[in-house]
């Protein structure tokens, strides 16, 4: 029998200290005149919600976590897989999809961390779905994609303003019809010194001059093209839809990740698709990375317009430059 990997559940946490851009614009409009109002402008972001001071990724994805599985009426002990998606890890080693399992007691599911930024999301459900397809013993599989950017930044750094925490997830289990459909991924490795953290790994192993010099946190070095998303997105798409083998209006809910929401109207009309088949969250919850693309599929869910049988495309991508792209046929 063909095990196909179904999505038969998700979640998402939104830490309870909201951010408004009014708050920021009392921090930084006096050094940076109008810096937040052109920031809202430009990526629509309005407000977004930051975890407490003492909390780790992992604090974050344990919430999402559980009532992912919850809502899929499984135990943690019936977990046999977490793959945990970030680019904002509890530690550099070792990987925080241990430390969710240990949190959440998921004392039988083995873990992984994948590192592709904001593309983790559909890398790992589409690494999940593979997973299932040629293990015949991997019946739960969750995926959990989460962000706390904004504590490895400056607090003083205007471009702070994006970053929002928050958590995403997703339990696959075997069905027999799809499901999974197609996944595609590409990486543009000639902009990998364009924005990340570069003191702290073996690069540069951390050092009192570099944590001092801000070389710890995290920094946008040179500009991203402006069309970089416009390009690649449509092209992803296209792609996903080809391997899958449907065409791009027969799309029920297409996500993207969330940075700017004049890229995804542009990309949208692009792909002549109208903006009812999307959804966005950043206005609301800001950028949140590693996560937005599950917290962006459970909030479209909650708010019916996502059904079952409904195509849903994921598109991401992050800093690196990676990119991902996965269909799914909602269970």
């Amino acid at each position: 029998m063909t095990r196909y990997a179904n999505i038969v559940a998700t979640g998402h946490y939104l830490p309870e200290r909201e951010v408004t851009n009014d708050e920021l614009r009392a921090r930084f409009d006096a050094a940076v005149p109008e810096f937040v109002d052109k920031m809202e402008a430009s990526t629509g972001i309005k407000s977004r919600w930051w975890a407490p001071d003492d909390w780790a990724t992992s604090d974050v994805a344990l919430p999402a976590a559980r009532q992912a599985l919850e809502r899929a009426g499984r135990k943690p002990e019936e977990v046999d897989l977490i793959i945990l998606g970030t680019d904002s890890p509890d530690y550099i080693t070792p990987a925080t999809s241990v430390v969710l399992q240990h949190k959440l007691g998921a004392k039988n599911a083995g873990t992984f961390d994948v590192g592709c930024a904001c593309a983790s999301f559909p890398t790992g459900l589409a690494i999940g779905a593979g997973m299932i397809a040629t293990n015949p013993g991997l019946n739960v599989v969750l995926v959990v994609g989460a962000y706390m950017m904004h504590k490895l930044t400056d607090p003083n750094e205007p471009m702070i303003f994006l970053y929002g925490d928050g958590a995403g997830a997703a339990v696959l289990e075997p069905r027999d019809a799809p499901g999974f459909i197609s996944s595609v991924s590409e990486a543009g490795g000639e902009y990998h010194r364009h924005s990340g953290i570069y003191s702290g790994g073996t690069f540069e192993p951390a050092t009192v001059e570099s944590v001092k010099a801000g070389r710890t946190t995290t920094k946008i070095l040179v500009r991203y093209p402006p069309e970089l998303n416009h390009e690649a997105w449509p092209r992803l798409t296209k792609r996903v839809a080809k391997e899958g083998g449907f065409a791009v209006e027969d799309i029920d809910l297409i996500i993207f990740t969330q940075v700017r929401k004049p890229s995804i109207e542009l990309v949208m009309n692009d792909l002549g698709l109208p903006m009812e088949k999307t959804h966005t969250i950043m206005e609301r919850w800001g950028y949140t990375g590693s996560a937005c693309i599950p917290m962006a599929l459970d909030d479209a869910r909650e708010r019916g317009k996502l059904h079952r049988g409904d195509l849903a495309v994921f598109i991401a991508s992050g800093v690196g430059y990676n990119l991902a792209g996965a269909a799914f046929r909602m269970s």
